[in-house]
């Protein structure tokens, strides 16, 4: 189902709340003045379809309790100032006119300015000025999107501010293409699970065109997620992008093989559409065409008649200019 509506607008009694009390604390403290609003947006975790997502299948999260809370008043001075509740993150300022999105080492307002961007080109605006304040619950970098839920955070502050209006689908779908301004080759789960998450729900995503299914979560059920801490930063390394190229060109080289047109293909659940098979024939036409040993620049650029400056150009991420291992990694994704 469709989801049309807004992202929910309520009456906060920040006074019964220590968190909100803290938060509102932090903003007088850094701008003299309380903040006109507060903004949230969950992190989640993932019950099925680990991975897939930017593959172009379903998947089935669940938003979490732990979120990004904003504390925000719009201003004239066309600056964005945030400062954030947690010292070891650093205040940053920027003029509206002057943003730049670093994706060699991304620090934390920069996934910011990835929302706030992404809203100013939807509506080909430039943004009023901002003072923010953000605290964070979700464990940093711990796979329980953290990086994302701040995106979907300073979108949904950047839209209330210039008041502006959209659907919860398609805040969603304008965060999940923003958030790619730092690097990240994501599918878009993260981003429509923290605007279209319900109480004790799960929710079955699908996309293209973006559309939810709620899965009511069994009544007094608890959820152990067992965080590793062991941090990963998907925007600074390449580990993620990675499983995203390789599904990229496995699909390329697969599509080519089958004598589809293979050039706008970018996903594996697009080509198994295509096809018109099933998931059983999809795993056995990537055992039949693709060999398990690493495939090189030069071999994929052979399989499809290009050359490789179109490769690293077209293809290719900035991080993932390497040999990559397709077999193993599909068939992972279709089992």
């Amino acid at each position: 189902m469709v989801d049309k509506t807004p992202p929910p607008q309520e009456l906060v009694l920040v006074a019964d709340s220590e968190r909100f009390m803290k938060l509102k604390k932090a903003f007088i403290s850094k701008y003299g003045a309380p903040p006109a609003f507060y903004a949230r947006a969950p992190g989640r975790v993932n019950l099925i379809g680990e991975h897939i997502d930017y593959c172009g299948y379903a998947v089935l999260p669940m938003a979490l309790e732990q979120d990004i809370l904003a504390a925000v008043t719009p201003t004239q001075t066309n600056l964005i100032q945030l400062a954030n509740t947690n010292p070891v993150y650093l205040d940053y300022s920027i003029h509206v006119n002057e943003i730049h999105i670093e994706t060699a080492k991304p620090q934390w307002h920069q996934y910011f300015l990835c929302g706030l961007k992404g809203i100013q080109e939807h509506f080909n605006i430039i943004a009023n000025g901002m003072n923010c304040v953000v605290d964070g619950t979700v464990p940093p970098s711990s796979g329980l999107s953290s990086s994302s839920a701040l995106v979907c955070c300073a979108g949904l502050i950047t839209m209330v501010a210039n008041q502006k209006v959209l659907s919860k689908v398609e805040i969603a779908e304008i965060c999940a293409k923003c958030e790619r301004y730092i690097g990240t080759e994501g599918g878009g789960m993260d981003q429509s699970i923290s605007f279209l998450a319900e109480k004790g729900m799960a929710k079955l995503i699908e996309f293209n065109p973006l559309r939810t299914i709620n899965v009511k979560l069994p009544k007094g059920a608890v959820f152990v997620i067992a965080n590793s801490c062991i941090e990963m930063n998907k925007a600074a390394t390449a580990h993620y992008n990675i499983r995203v190229v390789e599904c990229r060109l496995a699909t390329k080289i697969l599509a080519k093989a089958k004598g589809v047109k293979w050039e706008n293909l970018l996903k594996l659940g697009d080509l198994q559409t295509e096809l018109g098979v099933s998931l059983e024939t999809m795993v056995s036409t990537v055992e039949q065409i693709l060999h398990p040993e690493p495939y090189s620049r030069e071999e994929v650029c052979e399989h499809l008649g290009i050359s490789q400056e179109e490769l690293c150009s077209n293809i290719l991420s900035q991080n993932t200019q390497h040999d990559h291992e397709l077999v193993d990694l599909i068939i992972h994704k279709y089992i």
